[in-house]
């Protein structure tokens, strides 16, 4: 079994390739990790982006929404989508204003979503969504009745074209502007979890 994605002139990175990655264990981390993505295609000739959760389950990724949503329609239409998945890990401050940059991890993958509409998959998809807000927060919480289930649609994707970019390490100066009086260096940023608070909303009697 492949441990990696095969790299086609779509998911190829051309610009600085020795970034690239296409193992799966590399693009799988990017994934979990990151809460969002962008889903962009062509929807009536004109570009659209649509910003969403998505999660993973296996080799397919999921993303869900309305079940009227525009973007949804072109993508059971037939339409192709790429995603864009970015997580920034650190300003890159140079001693010159031209070599500054940023650290981060990228996913890229293109191909087409489809409507989950297996009863067992769709549950199974569910929870994973559920479980990457919170893991075990399926087990405590009301599941989709009939009615939510049907107002919402739940699209997949299988990863097929897909590739990972990355930058880590400190700033690349020119050799001459090492001597500057000038502090370079990386600058670390991270997403964390704050306190949780309590929704005081009363129980209705």
């Amino acid at each position: 079994m492949s441990t990696a994605y095969d790299v086609t002139g779509t998911t190829r990175v051309k610009r600085l390739a020795k970034r690239g990655a296409y193992d799966h264990e590399t693009v799988h981390a990017i994934l979990d990790e990151a809460a969002l993505c962008h889903v962009s295609l062509v929807v009536d000739g004109r570009p659209r982006v649509l910003p969403t959760l998505h999660w993973r389950s296996g080799n397919r990724l999921y993303i869900h929404g309305n079940s009227k949503n525009g973007l949804f329609k072109a993508m059971r239409d037939g339409a192709e989508a790429a995603v864009a998945v970015t997580l920034m890990d650190g300003w890159v401050l140079a001693r010159s204003a031209f070599h500054h940059s940023v650290n981060y991890r990228s996913v890229m993958a293109v191909g087409h979503f489809e409507e989950v509409t297996d009863p067992e998959e769709l549950m199974a998809a569910y929870q994973a969504m559920m479980d990457k807000i919170h893991p075990g927060r399926w087990d405590e919480v009301r599941w989709p009745n009939e009615i939510e289930l049907k107002q919402t649609a739940v699209m997949a994707m299988e990863l097929v074209e897909v590739s990972a970019k990355l930058r880590t390490g400190p700033p690349v100066d020119d050799a001459a502007d090492y001597d500057l009086p000038v502090w370079a260096g990386v600058v670390p940023l991270k997403v964390e979890s704050g306190e949780p608070i309590k929704d005081a909303t009363p129980r209705s009697e």
